[in-house]
């Protein structure tokens, strides 16, 4: 988990992810969309690789990428467990406000 992170961390790999959840694309598609040089855009595609964000595919002399599900898979089921956490947390949380409101609207007596 700490290679995705990691990989995601960087602005330009994050931007490239989210052009290729629309679907897959070349080296030279995800530089224009980006304006950077080819180059610097295959430097950050074998990080994502390696991280196991992305695939490859080459045709011909192009390389098409796309999207690793399994691996965006696996984050969900890691924050899932930080999401079932949060969610007993905000439900005490609401557990106690109502009580709290309770508390305050029972009529005191003189």
């Amino acid at each position: 988990m700490n290679k995705i992170f990691s990989a995601l961390a960087e602005p330009h790999r994050l931007h490239m992810v989210e052009l290729l959840r629309d679907g897959p694309l070349t080296v030279g598609e995800i530089a224009g969309r980006l304006g950077l040089s080819q180059p610097q855009v295959s430097k950050h595609l074998r990080v994502l690789s390696e991280a196991g964000l992305v695939d490859v595919q080459p045709i011909a002399n192009r390389r098409v990428y796309k999207l690793r599900p399994q691996s965006l898979q696996d984050m969900e089921n890691w924050l899932g467990s930080f999401r079932r956490l949060w969610e007993t947390q905000f439900d005490r949380m609401e557990a106690y406000l109502q009580a709290l409101q309770a508390k305050e609207s029972k009529p005191t007596d003189e």
